[in-house]
């Protein structure tokens, strides 16, 4: 049995998002990459939710907010 990724999973259940320039095709693209950006939105939120944990008194949970955290600074949108 073939094991596949998170990323290879949502790729094959979203479609292609690149336009490969040809009308009815773009269309589907489109809506495609909505629903990639749509995903992206909920993933980030999670991730930020997660990333105020940083400052809790609780090991584990120190740690998951400062990944969190980190990765929210490192793509650039953190706005502590």
């Amino acid at each position: 049995m073939e094991k596949f990724t998170i990323y290879e999973i949502l790729h094959k259940l979203i479609g292609p998002v690149y336009p490969a320039c040809e009308t009815n095709e773009d269309e589907r693209r489109f809506e495609n990459l909505k629903n990639l950006i749509s995903l992206t939105d909920h993933l980030l939120g999670d991730i930020d939710t997660v990333s105020t944990c940083k400052n809790k008194a609780e090991f584990s949970a120190q740690r998951a907010g400062k990944c969190a955290s980190d990765y929210l600074d490192r793509i650039g949108i953190r706005d502590d």
